[in-house]
């Protein structure tokens, strides 16, 4: 399930998706395209369907609606209670396989767009950098919360032809040895 789960969370529209689902506990399809405007029908239902038998959402309930089954999908795990499980077992094996299908995400995301034509390295807003630093694991929380918090209007906005999904990854590594 770690692997559904990372891989999710890695991908910018499942991703929504299942953010969105979360928050409200119980969605429709329609509901879900309604806040996903710029996500093409045929897109949403087959990522939902995907999600749905690699078992990160359910369906929890059929409806009739006029001549079609409207199905409400819920989460069908906690994300919360994977990752804190994940962080009581501390295994050094799980987390950098958790790791590694996080990387496996980003390395597809620019795999596609590397083999894109007409790319545009300069103006496309892609782009990566290391920068070292130092800190308290004090600082390092409150480092990660100012993040968050800058981040967080930005994965509210709604899709648009000009506002295009994106990924922002940030990865603190852990400390060097010699630290």
């Amino acid at each position: 399930m770690h692997d559904k789960l990372v891989e999710c969370l890695t991908n910018p529209i499942k991703n929504k998706l299942l953010l969105e689902t979360i928050h409200q506990g119980r969605t429709t399809a329609k509901a879900l395209a309604e806040k996903n405007k710029s996500i093409p029908q045929a897109t949403l239902y087959r990522y939902l369907k995907k999600m749905v038998s690699d078992g990160v959402l359910k369906v929890v309930e059929e409806r009739k609606v006029r001549n079609v089954t409207e199905k409400i999908y819920a989460p069908a795990i906690d994300v919360q209670a994977d990752l804190e499980r994940l962080i009581a077992e501390n295994s050094g094996e799980a987390y950098l396989g958790l790791f590694q299908q996080f990387t496996i995400g980003l390395l597809n995301e620019f795999k596609t767009y590397a083999e894109r034509e007409g790319i545009d390295l300069l103006n496309d807003g892609s782009g990566f950098r290391v920068r070292p630093f130092y800190a308290t694991l004090d600082e390092l929380k409150e480092l990660a919360e100012k993040i968050h918090e800058l981040i967080r209007p930005y994965a509210e906005h709604e899709m648009t032809s000009a506002r295009k999904a994106r990924s922002v990854a940030i990865i603190f590594t852990p400390p060097t040895a010699e630290s």
